[in-house]
């Protein structure tokens, strides 16, 4: 195994048989996510003690909060409790939201997905990302918000949205993943001088209502449990909390 690889996976078998799989994946961040699907305990036992002996540390995982026995088996193989992210049912009926009227402030306005320019991008993740870590701290730190962006770094704006100042700065982004039929909101951020104008509601506005009139009825979001003001947003504009994801960390 080359802990290098985008991504390894491990099998078990049995009379020729697949029962079991386990994988191993880096994030954008570069962080080392596992997972085991078997329904034996025996064979997850061993297929995780097959993979954590090949694998470097840190590994981390995710499980529904409320599934106390997944939780419990990786606990037994020394993982610990990390934190953990609300996922939201988002609609797109702006009657639902209340975003149909809701414009950029003065002086703000929004670049659709696609629009917006790469190297301008690239310099509002990095302050994005300076600002998370001062904050929340960088094990609250997005999935989304890449680690290192240089020129040979892809980013693809046609997943952003970004909310620009008159004089071309970018002060805002939503990051939107377009999985079929629910689409994905994984980030949306606002520069720390800019918030509380209005322009995060805005951002969302852009792009949900779009989904709306395509006749997307709802898309989805994760929320970490730390991050009130993200949370407050999501349930200003009518999202429902459908589960907690909770990661949990072998170092």
């Amino acid at each position: 195994m080359d802990p290098t690889e985008d991504k390894t996976e491990w099998q078990a078998f049995e009379d020729g048989r697949v029962v079991g799989r386990a994988e191993a994946w880096k994030r954008h961040d570069g962080r080392l996510f596992v997972s085991v699907d078997s329904w034996r305990d025996a064979t997850f036992d061993q297929l995780a003690a097959t993979m954590l002996a090949d694998l470097p540390r840190p590994l981390h995982t995710m499980v529904d909060a409320d599934d106390l026995a997944l939780k419990a088996r990786w606990e037994q193989l020394g993982f610990t409790a990390g934190h953990g992210e609300w996922v939201y049912r988002v609609p797109t009926d702006p009657q639902v939201t209340g975003l149909g009227a809701v414009r950029p402030p003065a002086g703000v306005s929004v670049l659709p997905l696609g629009a917006a320019e790469k190297g301008p991008l690239r310099v509002l993740d990095r302050a994005v990302r300076t600002e998370v870590e001062a904050t929340l701290g960088r094990h609250e730190m997005p999935a989304e918000v890449l680690p290192r962006l240089d020129d040979a770094t892809v980013i693809d704006p046609t997943k952003y949205a970004v909310a620009e100042e008159a004089g071309g700065r970018y002060v805002g982004l939503v990051r939107v993943a377009p999985v079929p039929r629910q689409p994905r909101i994984g980030l949306i951020a606002v520069l720390a001088d800019q918030q509380r104008r209005g322009i995060a509601r805005a951002l969302l506005a852009d792009v949900l209502n779009p989904l709306h009139r395509s006749g997307v009825r709802a898309a989805t979001a994760e929320v970490s449990h730390s991050n009130a003001a993200a949370a407050a947003l999501f349930d200003s504009v009518g999202a429902e909390r459908v589960g907690s994801n909770l990661e949990v960390v072998l170092t």
